[in-house]
This record gives structure tokens, C-alpha cells and sequence, in this order.
């Protein structure tokens, strides 16, 4: 049988990633059609299985399963394994407390992982939670893995989609401060989120009711801006013409909308893709909806790659408290884009 091969890289070893990845590893069995590799530290997930008494995968060697391809001595006891990736003082780990070193650890196995499906290794990676101040205090400049990602496959326009099966947005903008986003954001950003947002929802879409996705347009400023009254005429400027571009280019799009009742239930049964303005304008409504099962997907780049809508969750690490149901849903995804 030939298996969809997924990498999750384990996020923040302090954090919660650690042992999500061991709680999606003890459902293997609900994912007949993947093989499942989780990049991290062996350790680090013997010490998260030892404390909340979750099955330990296989360890395999990092270069053996980097050069070795068949299924049978990939998983000969099971289709999931676990590689050690760079250095990492395990014993100085301690839950709940991220640090440099957590953040060195956690930015090379998103490397690795990206390195792995961008050489065809794998075929989707899914990115656990990370800790954005454990890699800036190791001087990685990066705000998040999305910058990342983009500059390693060399893309230009890279975008979020945050998607569950309730609701799908995908920010025009993301990890810059709110007082930027109305100086920063350019027509280009909007129309580019319509378009690929658009074609991520394309399948789906014509699968389930026979025609193409139908796109909401939040605007930036209350109200949509009320001509001017509410705004500098960002809508105007920046969002309208971005929206007349992609109407011609063939995409069903409305807006901008008023973002306050752009998310109201009978917008939402006829939307099957919001574009947002910026990173709290999609996430909220989205987290209040459908935190447990979104997924964050990034569009644009030439490999597949999902995450967890969460972060690390370092006041419940290592205590079996939290959900793997994001985790499982990006995986799910992964294997279904794959």
C-alpha cells in the first residue's frame, strides 16, 4: 500500500505540542492511509510518555529515515515513528518553561520538516504550537512559522487560511502590529487573498454544492468605513478595487462588509471563505466558532503544510489536559490536500 507520508514537527518542547503529538501517534489506527512521522526529540517524548502514560512511537535514526524510502522498514512494527533532530539538553527542559534553547530546539525541526516536503520527503508537514518569544530570545528573526515557510520555498505571496467546517478566513495580513495594518495593507494583499483563498476553496466547494466558492470581504474600519465618515478611505483606496479586480478575473465576491456583521449566521450560510483585514478581525470569530477543530492552512507555498490554531498552552503543558482535536483535524487536512 502506498501511505501519504505526514510530518509533525512537535512545536515547543515545554509546551503542549509534545504530548498532542503523542495523543494523534495512539490514533494511528483511525488514519489507515498515512504514514506518520514525528520530528522532534525522541527524549523529550519518552519523558511526556512517561509522565502521562501515552504510547511511545518507534525511534528511528535521522539519516536512515531520510534516505530510506520503502514502507516496510519505515514502519515495521507500526506507521509511526519519531526522529531526533539537532541537540537539545533534555533534563533542563522543564514543562510550562520555554526558553532560548526550546526555541532553537523548535525552529530546527520546522526546518527540517519543511526541508523534508520541499525534497519531496514527505508529502504535507503539520506544525505544532511554537513559542514565539522562546525564538526570539534565541535571535531567530522570524515572527512565525508562516515568514519562515515563504522564505524557504521562495514565495512572495504566502497567506493563512484558518479554516474548521463551520467557518474559513483568510487574512490579508497577519503578525504585524494593529496600528500598521491600515498604512501596510495594499490592494494587492486583498486580491491576492481573494484569489487564493478562492482556489483553496475551489474543490471543496464544487464537490459539495456544484459551484464555485462564494468569498465575504470584511472591510477594515467600522462600519465599512461609511464613505470616508469611519475611515481615511481604505475601503475606497485599498479594498474595493481589489474586489472589482477579482470579479473580473471571474471569482464570486461580496464586500467589503461591515466586519461586525460580516460573521452573523446568515452571512456565514452563504460564505464559503472570508478574507480579513488583519490577524484578529479572522480569529476571533473563528476561535469563538471553532476553536477545538480549526486548522491553519498556508496557501501558496509548493508544499502542504497545516498547524494547530493554538498556542502552547504553557500553564497545562505535560499534563494531558489539553486537546488533540486541532492537532488531529491538521492532520486529517494534510492527508486530504495530500
Amino acid at each position: 500500500m502506498t501511505y501519504k507520508r505526514i510530518g509533525i514537527s512537535i512545536g515547543d518542547a515545554a509546551g503542549i505540542g509534545p504530548e498532542l503529538a503523542l495523543q494523534v501517534a495512539a490514533r494511528i489506527h483511525e488514519l489507515p492511509e498515512i504514514q506518520l512521522t514525528l520530528i522532534g526529540n525522541h527524549a523529550i517524548l519518552t519523558r511526556v510518555s512517561g509522565e502521562l502514560g501515552l504510547p511511545l512511537p518507534a525511534r528511528m535514526d535521522v539519516d536512515r529515515w531520510l534516505t530510506d524510502r520503502s514502507a516496510e522498514s519505515l514502519s515495521p512494527i507500526s506507521r509511526v515513528v519519531s526522529v531526533t533532530v539537532g541537540k537539545l539538553d533534555v533534563d533542563a527542559v522543564q514543562p510550562g518553561q520555554w526558553s532560548c534553547d526550546t526555541g532553537a530546539a523548535s525552529y530546527e525541526w520546522v526546518r527540517f520538516a519543511a526541508s523534508a516536503a520541499l525534497s519531496g520527503r514527505l508529502d504535507a508537514m503539520v506544525t505544532g504550537p511554537i513559542q514565539k518569544e522562546a525564538w526570539h530570545a534565541a535571535g531567530i528573526r522570524y515572527p512565525g512559522h508562516t515568514e519562515l515557510l515563504a522564505e524557504m520555498a521562495g514565495c512572495d505571496d504566502v497567506r493563512m487560511m484558518l479554516t474548521s467546517d463551520e467557518l474559513s478566513c483568510v487574512l490579508a495580513t497577519v503578525h504585524i502590529p494593529l496600528a500598521d495594518v491600515a498604512t501596510r495593507l495594499t490592494d494587492e494583499d486583498v486580491f491576492q487573498s481573494i484569489r487564493l483563498g478562492a482556489a483553496a476553496s475551489d474543490r471543496k466547494t464544487r464537490a459539495r454544492f456544484g459551484r464555485p466558492p462564494r468569498v465575504t470581504v470584511c472591510g477594515l474600519n467600522p462600519h465599512a468605513g461609511e464613505h470616508g465618515l469611519m475611515s481615511h478611505y481604505e475601503e475606497e483606496r485599498i479594498i474595493i478595487p481589489a474586489i472589482e479586480r477579482a470579479r473580473h478575473a471571474g471569482i464570486d465576491v461580496t464586500g467589503p462588509l461591515p466586519p461586525d456583521t460580516a460573521f452573523i449566521p446568515a452571512r456565514r450560510q452563504i460564505t464559503d471563505v472570508y478574507v480579513c483585514m488583519y490577524h484578529d478581525q479572522g480569529l476571533i470569530p473563528l476561535k469563538a466558532i471553532s476553536f477545538d477543530e480549526a486548522v491553519n492552512v498556508t496557501l501558496g507555498l509548493p508544499i502542504l503544510r497545516t498547524s494547530v490554531d493554538h498556542g502552547t498552552a504553557m500553564d497545562i503543558a505535560w499534563t494531558g489536559k489539553a486537546s488533540e482535536a486541532s492537532l488531529m483535524a491538521a492532520v486529517r487536512m494534510a492527508s486530504d490536500l495530500a
